[in-house]
């Protein structure tokens, strides 16, 4: 962990500039109507979590570039994330992807007590082969032609929900690249049927206070047809396994132009969102930095969910999802995490009673405006006042680079190869 004292220190040199940034800030708000200290505890009680995955260098198809000091086990990834909620203070849970996490609970646990994190939903991995693997998953997972391999698919989920039971996560998120890559190559209803029915004997093990995510994603690995490819199909799937299901909308597994906030407004309204992995993306599945292309859409997003806050049921949970390919991966994830409070901050000034108005009257340019006004709001003031009171940094960038920390884990963790490409 980052000591204090380079915290208190950094924050010092910040501290009268953000005051009086966020006084005049106050003052503006107040004249919407708007209470900046209440927008702030709104943010300051907000966490998104964090994907264990995600503190290590990813990569392509073709190529990946280890920076120094990667983590080597699940161990040196908590500590990562410890540091991540230290000086941020919006990461307070980590998503653990097994096998690649696979410890005992116990030390597992141990860890996450040491740095001041706990556990989110737990991520199964049936999309790649793993050594000693006895079935190839190289024709499908859940959906395979042989049962046996559909059985063990089913059973290392299993193994999941028991993992994620012995260090207190709740939720387990299933994500097959099952489909197929020519056409006639399956047969799509049969394919879709196996799909249902090794979904129900996970769903039949799932513990009464769990909860399914299951998540769609256009293509890739299968290029030709997808098994859960759309929320459509996503949204079939939770209403044919119970009321414990539900659909995670990860917002790079669309195609271009795909309007994701109705997307989100559509599962609101039935009640089945699950929650978000949440990322950015310029031509497909990219996983770049959240807020990185297209931050007026993850405010759109936001939108939705600020309006549908306090709905019975209502509890979506938020996770970031993505790949550092040219960056060192703790920064892009503080980057990214500031970027899901910004638009959340900014989604909570939204005039809702204006923005109604202007709905129920068809005038679509005021409606636009309202939106536009909280969007164009610099709400940074507010978010860095909750991490200051939180005993966050002010910039948890500039901190972590005054820290020093990235040098030091260097030291003791071993240079990793660029060889061969593909995620962590």
């Amino acid at each position: 962990m980052i000591d204090a004292s380079v915290i208190e220190a950094e924050n010092a040199r910040r501290a009268e500039a953000l005051r009086s940034d966020y006084d005049a800030l106050g003052a503006q708000l107040a004249r919407r109507g708007v209470d900046i200290d209440a927008v702030k505890a709104k943010v300051a009680a907000y966490g998104v979590a964090i994907p264990s995955w995600g503190v290590g260098t990813g990569g392509t198809r073709f190529a990946r570039f280890p920076g120094p000091g990667e983590p080597r086990d699940i161990f040196d990834k908590l500590a990562d994330c410890g540091v991540i909620h230290q000086l941020t203070r919006a990461t307070p849970s980590v998503s653990l992807h097994i096998p690649w996490d696979k410890a005992d609970p116990a030390d597992l646990k141990a860890k996450a007590d040491e740095v001041g994190l706990t556990f989110d939903a737990m991520n199964s991995n049936t999309f790649q082969d793993q050594p000693q693997q006895r079935l190839s998953y190289k024709f499908g997972s859940l959906t395979h032609t042989d049962p046996a391999t559909r059985r063990q698919a089913i059973d290392h989920n299993l193994e999941c929900i028991e993992i994620g039971q012995a260090i207190g996560s709740k939720a387990l998120t299933i994500w097959i690249g099952d489909g197929s890559n020519f056409p006639g190559q399956v047969d799509m209803t049969a394919q879709f049927d196996r799909y249902l029915d090794a979904a129900r004997a996970i769903y039949a093990k799932l513990p009464d206070d769990w909860r399914l995510f299951t998540e769609h994603k256009m293509y890739e690995p299968a290029f030709y047809s997808t098994v859960v490819q759309d929320w459509g199909t996503n949204y079939l799937i939770a209403q044919e396994l119970g009321e414990k299901a539900f659909c995670l909308v990860d917002l790079g597994h669309h195609a271009p132009n795909v309007n994701i906030e109705m997307i989100v407004a559509r599962l609101i309204r039935f009640g089945r969102l699950g929650g978000f992995h949440f990322n950015d993306s310029k031509y497909g599945d990219d996983d770049l930095d959240t807020g990185a292309i297209d931050p007026f859409r993850l405010f759109l997003v936001f939108n939705e969910l600020v309006a549908a806050e306090g709905k019975p049921g209502f509890d979506p949970a938020h996770m970031l999802d993505q790949s550092h390919n040219v960056t060192d991966p703790i920064e892009s994830l503080m980057s990214s995490a500031a970027e899901v409070c910004r638009a959340y901050a900014q989604a909570l000034l939204v005039d809702r009673e204006a923005l109604a108005g202007y709905q129920d009257a068809n005038d679509a340019l005021m409606a636009a405006a309202t939106l536009k006004t909280a969007f164009r709001t610099d709400v940074e003031p507010v978010l860095a006042m909750a991490r200051l009171e939180s005993d966050g940094a002010i910039d948890p960038v500039a901190t972590f680079r005054a820290s020093g920390y990235r040098a030091r884990v260097a030291e003791v963790r071993p240079a990793t190869s660029g060889a061969g490409g593909g995620i962590v």
